[in-house]
């Protein structure tokens, strides 16, 4: 298992963390009975991680459009990957990671978007989720204002 799917194995509280360090330490007991689940491939295909460009392919979308499901947060990110950018190798840049469950829910989990229309937009047009996300940017912006004045 990957260390991501460990800790979302840990987060759903199917292993322990029983570290006091960032090396993960795990039950043996636990891990033997995880192995032992009959849904065990599921669990792990669902939670394998992807990345803002690999989750908008499987979705059949721009990224531009997965960038508004990100800004309207329909899907948030479980973790983050730094990876070097440069030559040096000193310079990284966090690159957030999605479950492949919580991205293949997401056309169910939003019916009034026309998907079909959605993935055959073609590039250079105008997402449809623009809209939805200025709306959402706005209602943040004056909760924002809100709470700052109060």
């Amino acid at each position: 298992m990957g260390i991501f799917v460990v800790k979302r194995f840990i987060s759903r509280r199917l292993l322990t963390d029983l570290s006091i360090t960032q090396t993960v330490l795990l039950n043996p007991d636990q891990v033997d009975s995880v192995c032992q689940r009959q849904d065990l491939a599921v669990l792990v295909a669902t939670d394998c991680p992807l990345g803002p460009n690999e989750a908008a392919k499987r979705l059949g979308v721009r990224r531009v459009d997965f960038d508004h499901m990100r800004r309207l947060n329909w899907v948030t990110p479980f973790d983050f990957n730094r990876l070097p950018i440069g030559g040096s190798g000193y310079q990284t840049m966090k690159v957030p990671l999605f479950c492949v469950g919580e991205v293949d829910a997401l056309p169910a989990a939003h019916p009034e978007i026309d998907w079909q229309q959605l993935r055959s937009i073609q590039g250079g047009r105008k997402s449809p989720l623009t809209a939805l996300a200025k709306v959402t940017d706005s209602s943040n912006n004056a909760s924002q204002t809100t709470a700052n004045n109060a």
